[in-house]
Order: C-alpha cells, then sequence, then structure tokens
C-alpha cells in the first residue's frame, strides 16, 4: 500500500479532471462525431433533411428548452449578497493584560458575596496560559473596575459603544441612508434587555416606522450565522433591492462569573469585548461577496448536547455558563453532522464519489479496517473562518479538516488580538483574511461556528469584488501579525 501510495497521488490531478468536467469529457467527442457525421453527409442532403422536418418538431425543439429555462430563472431562490461589513475597533483604553486580569481577579475575591479563591486564581493563570490570547484583548469599561459593574446601565452602555460603533463604521463604507434598510437582524445571547436591541438601534438611527426586527437571543456563538440565514430568508421573499442589516454582538458586562466552579470561570478567561454589522442585499451593485450556503445543523435533542453550555447558578447561587467537559467530543459530533449536510452542496464531484465509494466499500465487505474518506474541502474553498471559540477549538478542526497552519491562521490571530467575541468573531477573521491581502475575486470562504443547544452552523461565500481598503479592525496592528503562539506551557 505504501509504495503505490505515491503512484495513487500522482494519478490524483487527472482523476479529479476527468470527474470534475466529465460532461465536458463526454461531451466533446460527441460533438467531434456530430460534425464528421455532417461532413460526410454534405451539405445539400443536410439541408433536404432539415426540410423534411415537421414545423412541429422545430416548434418543440426550440420552445420547450425556452421555457424550461424561463421557469427555472423564475422559480430558482434569488442571490443574496454581502454588500460589506464593518467590526468593531477596540481602543487601547479597554486593553486588558494577562497581569491586570488576574490582579483583578485576586481584588474580587475580597469582595463580599464573591467566593473566587487563590485557588480559582490560579487555575485561570494557567488557562489564560493556555488560551491562545494575546496581551491586547480587551474587556469592556465596566469590568475595569473593581468590583466590576454588572447593572443595567452600565451592560446598555457596553452595547452603544459595541454595536454603535460598528454600524457608523458600515454606514460610512457603504454609503446607505438608514432609511434604506429593510429588515434588522441582531443577536446577543446573554443580554436581552427591554426595549430590545433592534429598538435601540431603529430610535438611535431614526429608521422607518415599518422595519422588520428581530432579536436573536441565547442561541449561543454561532448565531452570526443564524442571523445571516434568517436575514436571507427576508430578503428571498422581498421586492428585489432590499436591504437586511445584521449586528453581532455579545455583551460581558453582566456576566462576570464570582464564583469558584471551574467549568464556569472558563468564560471570564476566554470571552471578550466585540461586534460586528454586515449589510446584506439582493442587489448585485457594489456587493463585495454572494452567499453561496447556509447549512445549519442542531444536536439539541440529545441531553447531553443541550447541556454542554448551559447558563446556571452554581452551589452558591452565582450564575454563571457552565462549559461541559465533553464539549470538544460534542462539537465534534456537530461538526461531522454538518459536513455530511454541506458537502454535497460544496464540494467537488470528485471529491463526492471518492467518499461515496469508500462509505459504499465499508457497508459492502462490513470491514472496519476500511477508514472512511474525509473530503478535502480545501478543493472547495480557498479561505476557512473557524469560530475562534478556544485554541483546542481551532486545533480540533484544523486535525478534523486536515488544514494547514495558514488555513487557520486568521483563526488563531483573531483569538490572540480579539479573544472570544463569541458570534462576532467570524467576521474579524475575515477581516484578517482581507487585511493581508489574500483575497481574490472568485475566492470562496467557509464559514463554521459553534453554539449552545447545541449548534454547528455553516455559511459559504464567494469573493465578486475584494475591498479596497480592508484593514478595519486589524489598521493599527495587521503588520505585526501572525505572531508565535507559544506551545502550551507545563507546570
Amino acid at each position: 500500500m505504501s509504495s503505490s501510495s505515491p503512484q495513487l497521488r500522482r494519478l490524483k490531478p487527472a482523476y479529479q479532471y476527468v470527474v470534475n468536467n466529465f460532461l465536458a469529457v463526454l461531451a466533446v467527442p460527441l460533438v467531434v462525431a456530430g460534425i464528421v457525421s455532417a461532413a460526410r453527409v454534405g451539405p445539400e442532403e443536410l439541408l433536404a433533411r432539415l426540410h423534411a422536418l415537421r414545423p412541429v418538431h422545430v416548434f418543440l425543439a426550440a420552445f420547450v428548452p425556452a421555457a424550461a429555462g424561463v421557469l427555472y430563472l423564475m422559480m430558482r431562490p434569488r442571490s443574496v449578497y454581502l454588500v460589506d461589513y464593518a467590526c468593531f475597533r477596540t481602543k487601547p483604553s479597554h486593553r486588558v493584560p494577562f497581569g491586570t486580569f488576574l490582579e483583578h481577579a485576586k481584588l474580587v475575591t475580597f469582595i463580599e458575596g464573591a467566593s473566587i479563591d487563590e485557588r480559582s486564581v490560579r487555575f485561570m493563570t494557567r488557562l489564560l496560559e493556555r488560551s491562545g490570547l494575546g496581551e491586547e484583548t480587551c474587556l469592556p469599561p465596566a469590568h475595569h473596575f473593581i468590583p466590576p459593574y454588572r447593572n443595567l446601565e452600565a451592560s446598555r452602555e457596553e452595547v452603544e459603544l459595541v454595536i454603535f460603533s460598528a454600524i457608523d463604521d458600515l454606514l460610512a463604507k457603504t454609503g446607505i441612508s438608514p432609511d434604506a434598510i429593510d429588515f434588522l437582524v441582531v443577536n446577543c445571547s446573554l443580554f436581552a434587555p427591554i426595549p430590545s436591541f433592534t429598538d435601540m438601534i431603529i430610535r438611535k438611527y431614526k429608521m422607518r416606522s415599518d422595519i422588520r426586527n428581530v432579536h436573536l437571543s441565547g442561541m449561543g456563538c454561532s448565531a452570526g450565522l443564524v442571523s445571516v440565514g434568517l436575514a436571507r430568508n427576508f430578503l428571498q421573499v422581498a421586492p428585489r433591492g432590499s436591504h437586511a442589516l445584521v449586528v453581532s454582538t455579545e455583551t460581558i458586562t453582566p456576566n462576570y462569573y464570582v464564583g469558584k466552579e471551574r467549568a464556569m470561570l472558563l468564560p471570564n478567561c476566554l470571552f471578550r469585548m466585540g461586534g460586528a454589522a454586515a449589510l446584506l442585499s439582493t442587489c448585485r451593485a457594489k456587493a463585495r461577496f454572494r452567499l453561496s450556503r447556509v447549512v445549519r445543523t442542531l444536536t439539541g435533542a440529545q441531553d447531553n448536547a443541550y447541556r454542554c453550555v448551559y447558563q446556571e447558578e452554581d452551589d452558591e447561587g452565582h450564575r454563571g455558563i457552565n462549559l461541559n467537559k465533553d464539549l470538544m467530543t460534542i462539537a465534534g459530533d456537530a461538526l461531522k453532522a454538518n459536513i455530511t449536510a454541506i458537502g454535497p452542496l460544496v464540494l467537488p464531484a470528485s471529491e463526492q464519489l471518492l467518499f461515496a465509494l469508500s462509505f459504499i466499500a465499508r457497508r459492502v465487505f462490513n470491514n472496519k479496517s476500511i477508514k472512511p474518506y474525509l473530503p478535502d474541502f480545501r478543493m472547495a474553498f480557498e479561505h476557512f473562518c473557524i469560530h475562534a471559540g478556544g485554541r483546542a477549538v481551532i486545533d480540533e478542526l484544523q486535525n478534523s479538516l486536515g488544514l494547514s497552519d495558514e488555513h487557520v491562521e486568521a483563526s488563531r490571530m483573531a483569538l490572540h488580538r480579539f479573544g472570544n467575541t463569541s458570534s462576532s468573531s467570524l467576521w474579524y477573521e475575515l477581516a484578517y483574511i482581507e487585511a493581508k491581502g489574500r483575497m481574490r475575486k472568485g475566492d470562496r470562504v467557509w464559514m463554521i461556528g459553534f453554539g449552545s443547544g447545541f449548534k454547528c452552523n455553516s455559511a459559504a461565500w464567494e469573493c465578486i469584488e475584494p475591498a479596497r481598503d480592508a484593514q478595519g479592525p486589524w489598521a493599527d496592528c495587521v503588520s505585526r501579525y501572525p505572531v508565535h503562539i507559544p506551545e502550551v506551557l507545563k507546570h
């Protein structure tokens, strides 16, 4: 087997070319045979045969294909485009280096009602060293106080700072008026005040009274792609040229955990301040990406998947998010289900055929030693935006999909510079790819998000026009990236 492997690798490009261009390979000989046959018959006999055709045959030969083409164009879903997007740009005053974070955590131990102890602080220290986060990640202003502010007023201030800044940048980029926006979809999982986020945005930008608006809460880190899918559905049934504004964020202020349960201390160390706004439309003019696919996978019917990311109170009454130890296994299962769903929609025929043959061989021969063929998604996408949920998440997906370090560079660098910004992390990663000048016209992008429930959601995009000024949130630091992230430290 080992001796034949190099031969198989050399033959694979030829196999891919033949299978992926099967119709063309089949059509060329048929066309050549038709031309040769017509040449042998001669022009006079050919014209005589054409005159012998009945008018009804000529009519059907022209009408049926034309009618089928018109019917297809009328019934196919409208294409949805990404006009542009913008990410919240953090400020140096929001920066929380490891030393500052840990010093604050130690001081919180002396606050009445808190139960964080020295053991918890040591645990968070080890976790930060292994996390893949850098020294420039940011927390909201309320968390720079001791004790951290967790009230409604401070939470609303963070919301307004993050989402209004992102929307302002987006409106400036696109030049669109708030009056031209027909749909507004916002997602934030852990903070759902009254009035809602959408009401805050409508009031701020004086939007139309008939705008359709939705606030999604409790959907986890993959809610950004849920919002994109919902906005797409709205646009496909709306008049052509309609616009939808999608805003993704997570409010950190009210969710600082002051207990000592380790599984609930993880979010304190990983989640950071961030948000993004994206403008979608069914009008191709000025659009930069085309939305190819949105595929959602939900495994919440299983109890272990439902509870693996769970908001609850600990034994002392402190509220937080419990990240179960089986999270990576459950995420892997959800990813497999999502890959199974999206694979036939995006993979070339050569990869689908190999996967099918592998599946049939395992079933027919009932031999588990025959390993299932893992499709090469690098044949379908040039760029990958994997939710920056943590170092372990990125490592797991890199190994599962057989990706190179360059393919996951955007995810690692977004985690290092901005931390886990929840549903908006995918947009920071896309911004990194563009800031590095790696996006080309026609390039395909795969966004993969994970979230509570448990969910794995995917979105596939095709680049129409790379950004001219693409630095965005990376404007002040992209020249320093990529940075080396050291291996896990030993203790």
